[in-house]
């Protein structure tokens, strides 16, 4: 049976949702930013930073500046912003792999990791620029008085500049990952293939502390655990530098993911707007951006599947497996109008299953149908609401608003009955993983302020009753 969400969401599932999203927000706080969940990830992650920024800016936008500030502060030389920035009073134990695991400030000097704070050395997908953008405009007036986008948008350029330079491995204008954590999406079948290549680490030599705090049948298998361990080791080994453009040895793993490579080119429209407000002269980054779009329809566009595949850069091959970052292109403004309508398609088609006759309450990670799909496994199948927070934006940037609307009352709705839950079986909405995660606090707390497509109703009616724009104390 399909999900009906338009029945599900009443001004009594909005204002709880709010209600439930504004306490995880004030109870991951740590004072200089925002944690994803207090026990599993009990450090700063660097595409949770953004996206909770995004909500964070209609609760106070002085905070959400703050957030993003305080990950760019971990900012490496070469411009690469690391996954984890962590907190040193979190024991180690608390989380693996760890500081010590890392050793970034050591292990990765030649590539200017920062002296007094540890990180990881891998990078996440740079949702960053589209944040500062939406923060700064949450309070044009006041950021321009705090010179908000003038501090943060050096940083943000070189941040750009380390993806689409160091990390164009394919050399066609694309970012690699080097990393499945790098993609965001870390445990999809997507990297089954380019894992297999990869001898993995002894279980004995690493204790994960994720299995304390969930399930098993929700978690990685130890087999991937293992796989993701020795690539880290391997790129810590060498000093975290992609020195393979220099004429170092091929790194083990490298994928370009039409996910990571969608908020590249959605960065340079953010850049271009911040550029702009700065008085500077936005033309480059326009420039860029439609030579990335043209570069990523070119490369990992298949129309024959209605779907952005991800491309393994070592066997030049793509990757037959459907996922849901194949469908965020959507994201862009330039895309060309009947590759949209195709991606609409599939989204309502039987891999993605939305809309109303379809059974997903939300979009899944992964292909439906894949051979691989499980309904509860990380990234493997679930549906998570950062993913479908992006493809809300995207749907209503390409006039697909019904659907749009569906999915923005579907994630509403399951937040508030979940405690915003870290990720959701699609079918029934049933929580997975941790519980108060930060980005589904945050993006709740957006949906609910979006505006809405379509003429006033239940729907209007039911959002005027969330105060959505109740502001903290320091906002």
């Amino acid at each position: 049976m399909a999900y009906n969400a338009y029945t599900a969401y009443t001004a009594e599932s909005a204002h709880h949702a709010y209600t439930c999203a504004r306490a995880v927000l004030e109870r991951n706080w740590t004072g200089a930013s925002t944690v994803p969940s207090r026990a599993l990830y009990p450090h700063q992650w660097s595409w949770d930073s953004g996206f909770i920024a995004i909500g964070l800016r209609h609760v106070s936008p002085p905070r959400a500046q703050r957030e993003l500030e305080t990950l760019l502060d971990a900012q490496w030389g070469d411009g690469r912003i690391p996954h984890i920035v962590f907190n040193p009073a979190v024991p180690h134990q608390a989380y693996f792999p760890s500081p010590d695991f890392w050793r970034s400030s050591a292990a990765g000097a030649r590539a200017g990791a920062p002296a007094a704070v540890e990180t990881s050395g891998i990078v996440q997908p740079p949702i960053h620029a589209l944040a500062a953008w939406l923060v700064h405009e949450a309070d044009p007036a006041a950021s321009a008085r705090h010179g908000f986008l003038a501090r943060v948008y050096p940083r943000l350029v070189a941040w750009q500049r380390y993806l689409t330079e160091r990390r164009d491995l394919g050399g066609r204008g694309l970012a690699s990952i080097v990393h499945p954590w790098e993609s965001g999406m870390d445990n999809s079948p997507c990297w089954d293939g380019p894992l297999a290549r990869v001898e993995p680490a002894a279980s004995s030599s690493f204790r994960r502390a994720d299995l304390d705090h969930g399930l098993p049948a929700d978690r990685p298998t130890d087999l991937d655990y293992g796989r993701y361990v020795r690539l880290a080791e391997h790129y810590r080994a060498h000093g975290y530098l992609d020195d393979h453009l220099d004429g170092g040895p091929e790194p083990p793993f490298a994928v370009e993911d039409p996910g990571l490579n969608a908020l590249l080119v959605a960065a340079e429209h953010a850049l271009a707007e911040i550029a702009a407000a700065l008085g500077e002269d936005p033309t480059d980054h326009q420039v860029r951006a439609e030579e990335r779009t043209t570069a990523l329809v070119k490369r990992l566009w298949h129309p024959e599947e209605g779907l952005f595949l991800a491309h393994d850069v070592l066997t030049d091959e793509p990757i037959g497996e459907r996922s849901a970052a194949g469908l965020l292109p959507l994201l862009l403004p330039g895309l060309p109008r009947e590759i949209a309508a195709a991606l609409a398609r599939t989204a309502r088609g039987p891999h993605f299953g939305l809309g109303p006759t379809g059974p997903a309450r939300l979009a899944p990670s992964y292909d439906l149908t894949g051979r691989a799909f499980d309904p509860a496994r990380y990234w493997r199948g679930p549906a998570w609401f950062n993913v479908n927070w992006l493809l809300h934006l995207g749907l209503t940037r390409h006039g697909e608003h019904e659907l749009a609307e569906r999915l923005r009352a579907a994630a509403v709705t399951t937040a508030g009955a979940t405690d915003c839950a870290e990720y959701v079986d699609p079918f029934t909405g049933r929580a997975r993983g941790a519980r108060g995660f930060g980005w589904t606090a945050a993006l709740t707390i957006d949906l609910l302020a979006a505006p809405r497509a379509g003429s006033a109703g239940r729907r209007e009616r039911a959002a005027r009753a969330v105060p959505a724009g109740r502001r903290s104390p320091d906002g």
